[in-house]
């Protein structure tokens, strides 16, 4: 039994210089798998999130209705380089930036009838 107690004692002995050489490596791997993990879960989607928006922007052109950040729906008059002017009901128009449009609003004509 004391045997088994020295050689444990011993195995902790020698494990401790190895341990204070390598102590800095150590860390550096699991900090990176960290970073790679967190880079492919949520910084690499939300990068192609956006690409995707920009190019629904990009393609919308006058007659499209859309859907804009503060929650105004309209259909599109005129596509200027950096706005649009849109019309929000008959006769009312409002220019707004480009980076506003939140989404292509879904035609109410085409929408299925709601069901009680």
């Amino acid at each position: 039994m004391n045997a088994m107690i020295l050689f444990a004692q011993a195995a902790q002995e020698a494990a401790k210089p190895a341990a204070a050489q390598g102590g800095g490596m150590g860390m550096l791997v699991p900090m990176l798998l960290i970073f790679a993990i967190f880079y492919f879960m949520m910084i690499r989607p939300q990068q192609r999130k956006e690409k995707e928006r920009r190019k629904m922007i990009e393609e919308l052109r006058a007659g499209a209705r859309v859907v804009f950040a503060g929650g105004f729906i309209g259909t599109i008059r005129e596509a200027k380089e950096k706005t649009f002017v849109i019309e929000i009901a008959p006769g009312v128009s409002v220019e707004v930036a480009r980076s506003s449009v939140a989404g292509v609003a879904e035609d109410p004509t085409q929408a299925a009838p709601a069901t009680k």
